[in-house]
């Protein structure tokens, strides 16, 4: 059996690993039209940044490696330019020499990848300080074009690599600007998390403009100027376009692949896509979601290497499957940590979910040991208790609690599930309650007896006109420095005396700093007979930040 694979980053050199542990039997063979294999596409913004010194690490194998320890061939600089699939055959063009050649397959497996997208105008013409981040090449250009040391960088995109590159430049003491089209940064999540990661990239000096794009560029050879189409003008030394990837789908559609709703290309849980013998892996290829089991896109480098693993398997006569994905996805902003997995609120509600929806606002482990603010937006599906999903925010302890959902979703746990779970904990490291445990007891208790109201509902109720009772249970000195609009302040130690200035058979609203409190102020309400009593999910400190979300994005 003859294998060829073309595309030697993540997902093609898996194929080639495990097609080659499971037989010594088949010949493998392997093209790229770089010049670099399995290299780490995600190390590079640190790397340009200096975090990474060498370039070299990022590159840590070669064709000649592959070749002693697997008895793969990779040819790199080499473009597969057609593929004949009734006969079995495609044309291969070295780069470097010009040579064409003729080669024959039992099996093909396109590894491809995605491009970056260039966003007009950038695409009109060649710029030699406009530059983007997918490659080890890439990463040479950038790091040449540095000797000229820029000093202010205009980045086009607010997405993973938009992020990244804006935290390395800022720390190499670049003025960095963002130009994003959409109203938020990392669009994939809910706006009123992300808002945080953009007030605290402001804090930090980054020039962030939402809700624009870049619509005429001022010089010949240099990008000199740009002028937004609001009318902002920007004068970058150096321009770093991440405005998201197209999957390579060209040369796979020629030869008659189908490509799935998301314009990547179909496969099935095989990696099969519908043309016999014929395999498709990682940013070329549609995934499909755990939860709902429809088809998305989500190009990470993890997702690629499992699906080349799994490609590998299945054409060496394994019975590997592809289980789905959930997005899951974690990046670093200066000081932040924000990570994400399964369902928003937003993609939930276009599922036809019925949600609940808590804001659980804890430090990420012992305050008397460091602990900071751990900010988990989480969601539940109100008639089966499932897990959907969930966002998280701190300066530590993100990943881990994100990691611990996703596993929860993977395997569809119900909110009650998450606080019985038996989580390590010391004071370094949790709180005795950790922020999971009690994300699923909170929202154990919302879907049972005490239900939680969000901002945005609380003020859409508001706006309608509804009678709302609204109590904030805090002390006077907070309730002064800022309330819930129309709020009657009853500290919680005052309202088993005063619950009878209340009327029961309104719609109360209770709420304190972070949601505790207001916990307890509802469950007390709830004893003496209030026949629907909400929690503000996240409290007052919750609500003002979605009240700030708002008014800026009214600007």
């Amino acid at each position: 059996m003859k294998i060829i694979v073309i595309g030697s980053v993540a997902a093609g050199t898996s194929v080639a690993a495990k097609a080659r542990r499971n037989t010594e039997e088949a010949e493998i063979i392997v093209y790229d039209q770089g010049k670099d294999i399995s290299y780490s596409v995600c190390g590079i913004p640190y790397q340009i940044g200096g975090e990474v010194e060498e370039l070299s690490a990022l590159t840590p194998r070669n064709a000649a490696w592959f070749k002693k320890r697997y008895n793969v061939s990779v040819f790199t600089e080499h473009k597969v330019t057609k593929v004949d699939h009734a006969n079995k055959q495609l044309e291969v063009t070295d780069l470097v020499s010009g040579e064409k050649k003729l080669e024959n397959y039992d099996v093909l497996v396109f590894a491809t990848g995605a491009s970056p997208f260039t966003p007009p105008p950038f695409n009109q013409k060649e710029y030699d300080n406009v530059f983007q981040v997918r490659n080890i090449q890439d990463a040479r250009d950038i790091g040449a074009y540095s000797a000229k040391q820029p000093k202010k960088a205009l980045i086009i995109g607010a997405g993973f690599i938009g992020l990244e590159m804006t935290e390395q430049l800022i720390h190499k003491g670049l003025e960095v600007t963002i130009v994003q089209l959409e109203d938020q940064v990392m669009p994939p999540m809910d706006a009123d998390m992300t808002f945080r990661v953009e007030e605290h990239m402001r804090a930090k000096g980054v020039n962030l403009i939402l809700s624009d794009t870049v619509k005429t560029i001022e010089g010949e050879t240099s990008v000199e100027r740009v002028i937004t189409t609001n009318g902002i003008t920007i004068e970058p030394d150096i321009v770093i376009l991440s405005a998201g990837v197209r999957p390579n789908t060209e040369l796979a559609k020629e030869m008659g692949v189908e490509l799935g709703a998301s314009r990547a290309i179909a496969v099935n849980k095989k990696m099969q896509t519908n043309l016999p013998d014929v395999y498709a892996v990682g940013d070329v290829a549609e995934s499909f979601s755990v939860i709902t089991g429809k088809p998305i896109y989500r190009p990470l480098g993890s997702t690629a290497n499992k699906m080349g693993r799994i490609a590998g398997d299945v054409i060496t006569g394994g019975d590997l499957e592809h289980r789905g994905v959930l997005g899951t996805g974690i990046f670093r902003i200066f000081d932040l940590h924000v990570g994400q997995t399964g369902l928003t609120e937003k993609e939930a509600k276009k599922e036809g979910y019925d949600v609940e929806i808590l804001y659980n606002i804890k430090p990420d482990h012992a305050e008397y040991l460091g602990g900071k603010e751990l900010t988990i937006k989480a969601l539940a599906d109100k008639e089966t208790g499932r897990i959907l999903g969930a966002q998280a925010i701190g300066q530590g302890g993100v990943d881990k609690r994100i990691d611990v959902i996703a596993t929860a979703i993977t395997f569809k746990a119900k909110s009650e599930d998450l606080f019985h779970l038996d989580l390590a904990y010391a004071p370094p490291f949790a709180t005795t309650k950790d922020p999971i445990l009690y994300t699923g007891m909170a929202l154990d208790n919302a879907l049972k007896r005490n239900p939680l109201l969000t901002p945005a509902e609380l003020i859409r109720r508001q706006n309608s006109g509804e009678k709302l009772q609204i109590i904030d249970t805090r002390s006077k000195k907070d309730y002064d420095k800022s309330h819930v609009k129309g709020a009657i302040h009853v500290p919680l130690a005052e309202l088993r005396e005063r619950n009878v200035e209340l009327d029961k058979y309104v719609a109360t609203v209770t709420y304190c700093n972070k949601g505790v409190t207001g916990n307890a102020s509802q469950n007390i309400l709830l004893n003496y007979g209030f026949e629907k009593v909400y929690n503000l999910s996240g409290g007052n400190k919750n609500y003002q930040s979605y009240l700030k979300m708002l008014k800026s994005k009214s600007k």
